[in-house]
């Protein structure tokens, strides 16, 4: 599994950074991000380095679906159930602030509406 030592979220994944995590395996970190958009705001990365979805190739399709899947189910475990939001933000132009694949998941009570 390769990883960039310079990246914020492959120190979180490493546990160099601390996190409050929501879930955690061998592939995927799941965490609370310290600056939510709404009442519940996830964060689920790969723990192998993959700058964005430019990146992605076929061979990460097992991991991505794996991760497409866990959220619902995160999402519903922290009381989420009246819908949310699944983002990825891809490059500059995309609005991707971290060069590392992360997918958010975003939900609770409104209003919480940013865009």
């Amino acid at each position: 599994m390769s990883t960039d030592p310079n990246c914020i979220f492959c120190k979180i994944a490493a546990g160099q950074i601390p996190s409050k995590k929501a879930y955690e395996d061998e592939e995927i970190l799941a965490f609370h991000d310290i600056q939510p958009w709404a009442p519940v705001h996830l964060l689920l990365v790969p723990k192998a380095h993959i700058a964005s979805m430019v990146e992605v190739g076929p061979e990460h399709a097992p991991l991505l679906g794996r991760m497409m899947a866990l959220g619902p189910r995160l999402m519903r475990e922290q009381g989420v159930t009246n819908g949310f939001r699944t983002i990825v933000n891809t490059g500059a132009d995309g609005g991707q602030e971290v060069p590392h694949l992360h997918i958010h998941f975003i939900g609770g009570p409104r209003p919480w509406n940013k865009g």
